[in-house]
Order: structure tokens, then sequence, then C-alpha cells
């Protein structure tokens, strides 16, 4: 278990394919599982002998005492863990800032929006919309959001902070069923900044390494997936009930790093929930089927 002030943070390749090769089974891999296996996925000659390289050298690699491997090997080590499109791209992420690589930081992380930007979060109206920096502040927001957030407690104070709430306010886990799943979104976007050397999400992530604790630095060492930029999400509402929500995620095209997530009905039950809530005839939120 990680300390709960410390975020390992300085071997991300390491960690990433340690806990990639950990969550194959034999079975996926297509080779006999065998007797007497101690390990949950993978050994790392099973590996070694998937990608065609040799087990000094993954072990070199997962240890964090080789930090530039080849494309050819990085391509081998995909293809043998099965890597989806995104997990790729935070492997190449990883790889490169354990060089020394790391990308430009994005700037400040901004506290506000464009009149234009605050002019299209009112014409989403009832629409619930959050505008977030990649710390996961809370920017601007719709009325339809503030609706559904401040029941919940997630607009509480003057700088409210969607990852803070997530790990350190009690109602988080009442209010999201699903809290799991939704920590672990919210956890890969800011682990994603960290691991391109942004500092804000560094500094910030030891911050709120020391307000949570393990409950939040286990689980950024344990993360290695990419934030979905899509998805449902289930809320526990002290108001309108039980509601699942799908949300998209759109980025501004200006480098500011701010993204909007906007969050609409997944069946109708929630549809005429929403409706009740935003005070609307019903229809005004429509639900979006899969």
């Amino acid at each position: 278990m990680a300390d709960d002030n410390e975020l390992a943070t300085d071997n991300e390749l390491g960690a990433f394919l340690r806990a990639r090769r950990e969550s194959i089974t034999p079975a996926d891999a297509g080779i006999p599982a065998g007797r007497r296996r101690r390990t949950p996925g993978l050994r790392r000659s099973e590996l070694a002998m998937l990608a065609g390289i040799s087990v000094e050298y993954l072990t070199r690699l997962e240890q964090g005492r080789d930090r530039n491997p080849s494309p050819q090997v990085i391509g081998a080590l995909a293809d043998a863990l099965q890597l989806t499109r995104g997990e790729r791209l935070l492997l190449r992420l990883a790889i490169k800032a354990m060089g020394g690589n790391a990308l430009c930081p994005a700037g400040d992380p901004p506290d506000s929006v464009r009149p234009t930007v605050q002019a299209l979060l009112d014409r989403l109206e009832p629409t619930p919309g959050v505008l977030l920096n990649w710390l996961g502040d809370i920017i601007a927001y719709t009325a339809g959001y503030e609706r559904l957030a401040k029941p919940l407690g997630l607009l509480d104070g003057e700088s409210p902070n969607l990852l803070r709430y997530i790990f350190t306010d009690d109602r988080a886990e009442d209010a999201f069923p699903r809290w799991t799943q939704f920590a672990d979104q919210h956890v890969a976007a800011l682990k994603a900044n960290t691991t391109i050397g942004d500092p804000y999400a560094t500094e910030f992530a030891t911050i709120l390494a020391a307000e949570a604790g393990a409950r939040f630095t286990d689980r950024f060492a344990a993360v290695t997936a990419v934030p979905e930029p899509y998805g449902t999400v289930d809320i526990s509402h002290a108001v309108a009930g039980e509601l699942s929500l799908v949300y998209e995620t759109l980025d501004l095209a200006d480098s500011s790093g701010l993204q909007l997530l906007v969050y609409l009905p997944a069946d109708e039950a929630t549809s005429a929930a929403l409706d009740h809530l935003n005070g609307r005839h019903p229809g005004a939120l429509r639900a979006v089927s899969g």
C-alpha cells in the first residue's frame, strides 16, 4: 500500500506494465494456465515470451532500470498486453514522462470563462452542463447543473472541486452508487496530466493525497486507464430520486484545457425526474437511448 502522503509517479512505465500484465489471464493470452499459479495474471516469463523479449529486459522495464525502450519493444508489449487505443496512448505518455521529455504545461489552470462560453452555457438550459479545468475545479455551469449538483453538496464552498468532493466529502459515496467507477474515471483524468509532466496536476495530486490519504493514493497508484470521454453515471438524488445520466465530454478549442461535461437522461424515468427538478413541462429533456 502506498504511503498516505506519497505518490508513486517516478516509475509510471513500470507500474503500467505490471498492472496490465496482472490483469491479463493466460486464457486471454491463449496460453496454458498450468498449476500452482501465484499471480492472478501473466508471469513475467509469459509476457516476455509473447512479446519476444528477454525476461531480464522486461524486469528492468518494470523496475524502472530501463526507461528508454525502443518503439519495436513497446509495440510488441502493447500487442501482447492487448492494449486498447486509449491504453496505448497512456503507455506512450508514460514513456515520454519517464524519459524526462514532459510535454509543455498548458499554463495556469483557468478559473473563469469568456462571456461567449458563458452565453453558450446559458443556452444549454435546462440541460445539466459543467465546465471543468484539468484539476477538476468547477469553473462554470448551467442552471440545470446547479439544480442537479447543489443538493449533493458538490457546489459547497467558494472554489468547488470535483475530485476533492469525491475523496473528502462523505456525501459522495451516497450520491454516486457506482462510486468506485466514478472515482476511477476522474483519477484517470488527473493522472493523465501528471504523467505528461503538468506541474499543477502534480501539485494538486500531492495536496489531495495529504487531504484524502490512502483512499486516493492507492487508487492513484493503481489506475492505468485513460478517462472515457462519454459514458453513464448513476446518481442518488435527495430531491429527484434515482437518476441514470449519459454524458459527453467536449474540449474547448482554445488550448485552455477546459472541458464541458454535458449530461442527458438515459431513460424515461430520469427524463421525468429532471423535468420535475427543473420545473418544466414533460419532454424538456428527452431520454437518450444507447
